[in-house]
């Protein structure tokens, strides 16, 4: 049987939304057979623990605030494995949803560094069974659509509002928390019901996760408690409406309704 991580190779590696147990088993056999790993801020202390040989690196990116450019990471990463390292590439979720997978993909095949993905667990799905919902739902939500809604700078969020608003899609919004009253607004000047159900999940799967339900016309007030470093997800559609087994989690859902109505 061939050897998993060869010396001069790199793996583009899903650490999941979080929560340790939430690793796939190939990511925790590839995190204990790494010589370095350049490690996503979203990536938890539990989570490098599994790899107490191998050499630390942060490259993360918060908010806006980046340690090291992509150019340079893609350059560290590509260095090192011509230096003969099993190099590992930890990133939050799944490399290859919003994980900039493929500028690092490009830069390893142009310098003709072997390099593979191991997929990781969308923060999407994690929130999805947290909440006990679904992310789709039969004759109601047969459309599933992934989007960032991360901008440069003070670009406008420009995206087809028109082919969003179809009521029977699923939104899976990622870094959606800035960008809440613009999605909302935007969302129902293109035809999206304003009673539309909404969950708002931060921290997915860590153990100060928050789940916030509400309307689509009260998602900028179910947001404005969020802090600015807590990772968010906007999940929209009628799939995740409350679960009655759940509802005693639904408070801000009747609150966030209420305040719609009056507004």
């Amino acid at each position: 049987m061939p050897e998993e991580f060869m010396p001069g190779t790199v793996w583009l590696v899903g650490a999941g939304p979080g929560d340790p147990d939430l690793l796939t088993r190939k990511a925790e056999r590839l995190l204990r057979q790494a010589e370095i790993i350049f490690y996503d801020a979203l990536v938890g202390e539990a989570i490098l623990a599994l790899a107490p040989q191998a050499k630390l690196v942060s490259v993360g990116k918060r908010s806006g605030r980046h340690s090291k450019e992509q150019a340079t990471i893609d350059e560290l990463i590509v260095t090192a494995a011509l230096a003969g390292r099993r190099v590992l590439r930890l990133k939050g979720g799944d490399p290859s949803i919003f994980g900039r997978s493929a500028e690092e993909l490009t830069a390893c095949t142009a310098h003709g560094v072997p390099v593979k993905i191991c997929p990781g667990i969308t923060a999407a799905s994690a929130a999805a069974a947290s909440g006990l919902t679904s992310l789709t739902l039969r004759g109601q939500a047969r459309q599933l659509t992934f989007l960032t809604a991360h901008v440069r700078g003070d670009e406008p969020l420009d995206l087809d509002w028109k082919k969003l608003a179809s009521s029977d899609a699923t939104l899976a919004i990622y870094m959606g928390r800035d960008a809440a009253a613009a999605i909302s607004r935007n969302l129902i000047a293109a035809g999206r019901d304003p009673a539309t159900p909404v969950m708002v999940a931060v921290n997915v799967s860590q153990p100060n996760e928050r789940l916030l339900r509400g309307r689509l016309d009260a998602l900028s007030f179910l947001v404005r408690t969020i802090g600015r470093d807590d990772p968010t997800l906007l999940l929209i559609g009628e799939a995740v409406a409350p679960n009655t087994a759940k509802i005693c989690e639904t408070s801000y859902y009747v609150l966030a309704s209420a305040l719609a109505y009056k507004s």
